[in-house]
């Protein structure tokens, strides 16, 4: 995190330097004729996507999965697991989501200088899957005037959640316009896309199941009328919001061994991985009470069963360790995931257990447990979906039935940024057990502060946010997540 810092730092300092320097006609002078104003968008997408998922991976195994109980640290220095969330944490998300989301809008205008409805489509859902990770984390963000600093805005404002959510959505009803011509990329340019080969009836389908996340994750709040728009996407306008419709369209950026597209936890050793760290008891157990085969890729067997260690535990009382995250994740194609097919299941029969669309829960759920499993190259165990703790009721209270729906979700959710955390913060679900270490009033963080550069660098506006906000606290909420 040091490290990040200090380099930030140093860049906003050079462009003030550069700035004040070359400022009269730079770009005019230094203009060469010959060239394309912006980079070719086919040249950006892999870089940028891959620079995102890599640092959404490492921060999933040091925060997400530590926060949510997939995992507890056994370095009794590290607090994550007690609701201890440093300062200095937010640099690395908010640094990279930018920096990153700067390719994403330069891919939509390259795809507009080279006359690309399809470059222009990806470019957008991009931007919008970027920039709901920041607001995401964090609440109100810079939006509007962020990535800007080619045209001399250094201190962009912060924008209201509520706006870059309802701009969210404009622009993935572009998005959806655009990639509908099916316009088709250059041969030369498919293997340049690491997701889907350049086939933009498969980016289309990661856009609208993409939408249907984020539109339940603001469904909340009545001003946004996400419920109508489910409706419109699923079931009275279907054909013009395709969604996924089998794992294989997931969008999952598939690892490799070999560079360019490796994990991020390629070159780990293996205590850098997991030895520092063993799966919870909440983790394990579940998994244990399914019979659920994904426990043989996740978890190593201790005298041969499959045991965790609680979470929260106090100060000094180091559980010993017992199973841990097998090695052979560090090098595993689905942690890259991004999205997919059995999570999109589960947004579907949430929004039939709440009346949203007319088909029966069971349907969808159903099909997100198996989809969950199968995913990971195993085969769903026979009666699986009978048995207790698994079986859909409809005769459960609604409260019960997200508990089902939820907790089938973080396991559909392994490793996916903080997808998992961000969904217990808005519903509450799957409830974690407590341990007594707890600090934070034993209350899940709601948001992560401002980095501390922000705070400095973008004063006023920060100052602003903050007051708009209620605060620059763990415990502040973020509109989508308020009453």
């Amino acid at each position: 995190m040091k490290n990040i810092r200090i380099n930030t730092f140093s860049l906003l300092a050079a462009i003030s330097i550069s700035t004040v320097a070359c400022k009269k006609d730079f770009i005019k002078i230094n203009d060469n004729p010959n060239t394309a104003p912006v980079a070719t968008p086919e040249t950006l997408l892999a870089p940028a996507l891959y620079n995102v998922v890599n640092n959404n991976q490492t921060r999933a195994l040091r925060l997400t999965n530590e926060l949510m109980q997939d995992h507890v640290t056994t370095t009794n220095s590290d607090e994550i697991h007690r609701y201890v969330i440093r300062p200095g944490e937010s640099d690395n998300m908010w640094n990279n989501w930018y920096q990153e989301r700067t390719n994403f809008l330069d891919m939509y205008k390259g795809g507009q200088v080279i006359k690309s409805s399809t470059y222009m489509g990806i470019g957008e859902i991009l931007d919008v899957w970027t920039i709901s990770l920041l607001t995401d984390m964090f609440g109100d963000v810079p939006y509007s005037e962020a990535n800007r600093g080619r045209d001399t805005i250094y201190q962009p404002k912060f924008d209201p959640q509520k706006d870059i959510y309802t701009d969210l959505f404009r622009k993935l009803e572009d998005a959806n316009t655009l990639l509908a011509a099916g316009q088709a990329v250059n041969a030369d340019d498919k293997p340049m896309d690491p997701l889907y080969n350049g086939d933009p009836a498969k980016w289309r389908k990661f856009g609208n199941s993409l939408y249907l996340r984020l539109l339940m994750r603001v469904s909340g709040k009545t001003e946004m009328n996400a419920a109508a728009k489910i409706k419109e996407i699923v079931e009275t306008n279907a054909a013009n919001y395709p969604i996924f419709s089998n794992n294989e369209e997931s969008a999952i950026l598939r690892f490799t061994t070999v560079p360019p597209y490796t994990s991020a936890f390629n070159s780990y050793r293996d205590f850098d991985f997991n030895g520092d760290n063993g799966l919870s008891t909440f983790f394990i157990n579940n998994l244990k009470e399914w019979g659920d085969p994904r426990i043989a890729k996740w978890a190593s067997t201790v005298n041969g069963t499959y045991e965790g260690i609680p979470s929260g535990y106090a100060p000094g009382d180091i559980p010993v360790r017992q199973s841990f995250y097998l090695a052979a994740l560090k090098n595993e194609p689905l942690l890259g995931n991004i999205i997919n097919y059995a999570e999109l299941q589960f947004i579907l029969a949430e929004a039939a257990m709440k009346g949203y669309i007319s088909t029966d829960p069971k349907t969808y759920y159903d099909k997100g447990v198996e989809a969950g499993i199968t995913l990971w190259g195993v085969a769903m165990p026979a009666g699986y979906l009978d048995k207790d703790g698994i079986k859909w009721n409809n005769a459960l209270t609604a409260d019960n039935k997200m508990e089902m729906i939820m907790l089938q979700k973080y396991y559909a959710l392994f490793f996916t940024d903080f997808q998992q955390w961000h969904e217990y913060r808005r519903t509450g679900h799957p409830v974690l057990p407590k341990g007594p270490g707890l600090q934070n009033n034993g209350e899940m963080p709601s948001r992560f502060k401002y980095p501390v550069y922000v705070q400095s660098l973008n004063r006023t506006n920060y100052q602003k946010a903050v007051e708009a906000m209620g605060g620059d606290d763990l415990n502040i909420k973020v509109w989508w997540n308020k009453n």
